[in-house]
């Protein structure tokens, strides 16, 4: 009997009892399956026009720091090294998409000897912040990212993906740049389906160094935003760059590949010039390019080896010129009147004077004229 209370009692809890929650099923793992990339590369357009290798006697890049805001890294590729790694994705620091890589290998890929393609600035240390596993960024995490690059002692930080406008996004832009760091952003890609194009952030926003596109021929690429305030251009068009597997990728076009090639250069720059802040650098890159034409097109193509050589005044072209506070007005008496002017002895000066030049001229005729006379055997004539 007691057997069968206990059976009827355990029977009434599993009846009153709610049922066990199911256990929470997994998240499905990111696809990770970038584009196959190529075993071959040969030198790209870009590399030539841009030249970096010409800085590299003066500079590559030691000792600044380049944080990198995109999709991951590939850190089994030959060419790349990266320093630090932080994913906001919660997915691993796998490059699912291809696109941070290819951005990692403009900036700093490492010069390998037989193999024709090298980044802007190789000597640079890198940090990979992976926020996202598309081609577009979240505003919060994005923000968040550009703390912790500055936080990390980011010199320059690249961000090839661009967002919408966002307090949070506008704060850590400001805090970046408090923080003397060099921001460059890309300024968008649109096209003819995208309707009207709107700016894109955080390039549009005061203080960071926006990048358009540009072709081959040096015109600006069709698809690069125009709304977006541009700085200066940077090669956008049949890019070619590292990428995951330990292979190339060729023929990438955007702006994305574009801000990598000025972020290179920003950061030659401040190896080179580590007295300059954040704000003399920009200036400096944008007052070497190669000349805008036209809507979108900033200052003109990045020059790196004018951006790092050149000589330029201290203070920015475009500053404010302060004058100086007008002086206050003079009393009266504060300039004493001048003294009348005395006639008499100003005549006696000019007689003395003349009086001193006649001497001067009767000593030198008799110096000249005497010795003449006694070579002629001169004498004075005699009465009779």
């Amino acid at each position: 009997m007691r057997g069968s209370g206990l059976l009827a009692t355990v029977l009434a809890l599993l009846l009153v009892a709610p049922p066990a929650p199911p256990a929470q099923a997994r998240a499905a793992p990111v696809r990770c399956t970038p584009r196959k990339g190529s075993m071959q590369v040969a030198e790209p357009w870009a590399q030539r026009r841009l030249d970096p290798k010409r800085v590299w006697p003066l500079t590559s890049g030691e000792g600044v720091t380049v944080a990198i805001i995109d999709s991951g890294v590939d850190l089994t590729h030959p060419q790349i090294r990266v320093a630090k790694e932080v994913d906001y994705t919660g997915t691993g620091h796998r490059d699912c998409v291809g696109h941070g890589t290819a951005v990692a290998g403009v900036i700093a890929a490492q010069y390998l000897k037989g193999v024709p393609f090298h980044g802007v600035a190789p000597g640079v240390r890198l940090i990979s912040l992976k926020q996202t596993n598309e081609e577009h960024g979240d505003p919060d995490i994005l923000a968040r990212a550009i703390v912790d690059a500055a936080d990390f002692g980011a010199d320059v930080i690249n961000v090839s993906i661009d967002a919408r406008d966002d307090p949070k996004l506008r704060q850590a832009v400001a805090y970046a740049l408090g923080q003397d760091v060099v921001i460059v952003a890309a300024a968008g890609n649109t096209t003819a389906e995208d309707g009207t194009p709107e700016a894109s952030y955080p390039a549009a926003y005061p203080g960071v160094l926006a990048v358009g596109s540009a072709t081959p021929d040096g015109r600006r690429a069709d698809f690069s935003n125009t709304v977006t305030p541009v700085s200066v251009l940077g090669p956008g068009q049949d890019i070619t760059s590292t990428w995951p597997g330990r292979s190339y990728m060729s023929g990438l076009e955007g702006t994305s590949f574009a801000a990598p090639y000025v972020a290179g250069v920003a950061a030659l720059v401040r190896a080179r010039h580590p007295e300059l802040d954040q704000e003399r650098v920009r200036w400096r890159i944008t007052a070497t390019a190669d000349g805008g034409a036209g809507t979108g097109t900033g200052a003109g193509m990045v020059n790196p080896l004018l951006a790092v050589t050149a000589i330029l005044p201290l203070e920015a072209a475009d500053a404010p010129v302060i004058a100086p506070p007008a002086p206050a007005p003079l009393s009266e008496n504060a300039v004493s009147r001048a003294a009348p002017v005395d006639r008499e002895a100003i005549d006696l000066a000019l007689t003395i004077a003349a009086a001193a030049l006649c001497a001067v001229g009767l000593i030198v005729a008799v110096r000249v004229f005497v010795p003449m006379g006694r070579r002629r055997r001169w004498r004075p004539g005699r009465e009779g």
